[in-house]
């Protein structure tokens, strides 16, 4: 009976949130099955220099009985569906479908969970090679755990800006614009925010070159839930090498120490517990199927050192600041800055520009590449838009999110006009741009360090200005879909008379307006006056 209801229950849950088991799901189940698969007990561990135990494989086997998720979440759904295939035989074909269909670097079996040096030296497109000397790969990688917001379209901007100027000066070479979908958040991701987020890209004009369902870009799969099998052969490297070591630590024992440092007055971080463990007892765990995370080692004395294109020198002491951090969770998930160092180094990205949110981050993922010996691309670290209230700028600022603006009847390239000038100047005094202008004007040394205040009365104006510069029949299309919207038509209106309302409405409203909403709300107040239909009404 305990069957049958955790049976009806996963049904209604698929039914009642529409979990996508193949894209979501699935990720942390095939995870799990390459890390069970890819161990044997005692034939592959071996021992490094500093007595720590490094293995050709990672081990997942056994149900990961002792720490618990919530419940909402889609790992522990992953986890449900795994202990029922275990105990039960069933929804084997999830698995099977997952990982079958899987090829690795190169097109080796997806048995195979190692990398052997000759892939490894072929694996990082940039390696040996000055940056300097080559057309930029840029990329935008969203989390589609929600809309495109001013930040993020931003940040998309600057990226496509300097990835377009690249192939005007070097046609013909690698450069690319690359959009990334970073979909390891399994809880919160949803296929409906990658859509949302693409569509709004689109429709500001930010079109990628390599980017999710390119099937042909040399450097794909562009999304992060396909491309599991590389991260795990490349911790599993890292293992080899003695650069990464399983940790077997419990959740209540990483709490015990977090608290004993803190009533300390200590750092909280790992303290290293089975960094050198010995490896007779890791292989005790490993027998006992006890689950695992896998931490990276980091050396005694590490720093790591970047020179920041928006900040300049920035350098962390990583021993000191964040010790040994996951690279890959009990569940066999990777983690962001995991996954962020292998796909900015597999697809050959040269310049990353994002928010300052993002700059600690830099630490862990600087570390990562040098322990793969694979070469850091340059940084850029922009600072956060504020709301007037010199506060991060959030929806209670009001329209934050790219659809809101289209709806709300702003054009694309007055947008991208306007979040340009959010950090970016070309040292003159021009604040109105054409698209191909910016593209020329643009250079990530002229970003700015200070915070940049979100001015709606300044984007109205500036698209204001973008409006002015267009034909009656430019705007035209783009009025008729707001009356649409405010539903100023009747159904079955007749197309002409639509057609010379329209062309009315947008002449008469034209010189003074902001937004193309504006036409609409003019028309609305004109009706309003109850004038005749015809000349001969009017009274004399």
């Amino acid at each position: 009976m305990r069957l049958d209801i955790a049976t009806m229950a996963l049904g209604l849950a698929i039914l009642t949130r529409q979990i996508h088991i193949r894209s979501v799901s699935a990720f942390t189940l095939s995870n799990r099955h390459y890390l069970s698969r890819t161990f044997t007990t005692g034939s592959n561990s071996n021992t490094n220099g500093s007595g720590s135990t490094t293995s050709a494989a990672v081990n997942g086997r056994g149900r990961l009985g002792r720490r618990t998720r919530p419940a909402q979440s889609s790992d522990s759904l992953a986890s449900i569906l795994e202990s029922m295939n275990q105990r039960h035989g069933m929804f084997m074909s999830v698995v099977e479908e997952s990982t079958s269909s899987s090829t690795s670097v190169n097109g080796s079996s997806s048995g195979d969970m190692t990398i052997s040096d000759e892939e490894m030296s072929k694996l990082f497109p940039q390696k040996g090679k000055n940056l300097d000397d080559m057309a930029p790969r840029m990329r935008f990688a969203p989390s589609p755990t929600g809309s495109l917001h001013v930040g993020g379209a931003r940040t998309a901007l600057y990226n496509w800006l300097t990835a377009k100027k690249g192939q005007l000066d070097r046609p013909g070479e690698d450069g690319a614009f690359v959009v990334r979908v970073e979909d390891t958040d399994v809880a919160r991701s949803t296929k409906e925010s990658e859509k949302s987020v693409l569509d709004d890209l689109t429709w500001l004009g930010l079109t990628w070159d390599e980017g999710p369902d390119d099937t042909t870009a040399k450097y794909g799969p562009y999304r992060q839930s396909e491309r599991s099998e590389l991260y795990i052969k490349l911790a599993n490297k890292l293992l080899e090498e003695g650069k990464a070591y399983r940790c077997f630590c419990t959740k209540e024992e990483l709490e015990e120490m977090k608290a004993k440092q803190e009533a300390e007055g200590l750092p909280t971080r790992y303290d290293g517990t089975w960094r050198d463990a010995d490896p007779e007892l890791v292989q005790q765990k490993l027998d006992e199927g006890m689950e695992f995370t896998v931490r990276f080692k980091v050396a005694e004395g590490a720093r790591v050192i970047i020179e920041d294109a928006v900040r300049g020198t920035v350098a962390w002491d990583a021993d000191s600041t964040v010790g040994d951090f996951i690279l890959l969770r009990s569940s066999g998930v990777p983690v962001y800055n995991f996954c962020v160092a292998v796909d900015d180094a597999t697809m050959g990205i040269t310049t990353v520009v994002r928010a300052e949110e993002h700059l600690t981050n830099t630490l862990r993922q600087g570390l990562i590449l040098d322990a793969m010996g694979a070469p850091r691309p340059r940084y850029a670290h922009c600072s956060l838009i504020l709301g007037e209230d010199k506060q991060k700028l959030s929806k209670r600022h009001g329209a934050t999110s790219c659809n809101q603006f289209k709806l709300e009847g702003f054009l694309p390239d007055a947008m991208i006009n306007y979040l340009a000038l959010l950090g970016w100047n070309d040292g003159t005094d021009n604040e109105i741009f054409s698209r191909d202008e910016l593209i020329d004007a643009f250079d990530v040394d002229r970003v700015v360090k200070s915070p940049s205040i979100f001015d709606m009365d300044k984007l109205k104006w500036v698209n204001s200005q973008h409006l002015k510069k267009m034909s009656v029949e430019d705007l035209l299309e783009m009025v008729t879909e707001q009356m649409n919207m405010q539903e100023i038509y009747k159904e079955g209106a007749d197309e002409q008379q639509v057609k010379d309302f329209t062309f009315a409405a947008t002449s008469l409203a034209k010189q003074m307006m902001e937004v193309t909403a504006d036409a609409v709300n003019n028309a609305k107040v004109v009706l309003g006056y109850g004038l005749p239909s015809t000349f001969d009404e009017l009274n004399d």
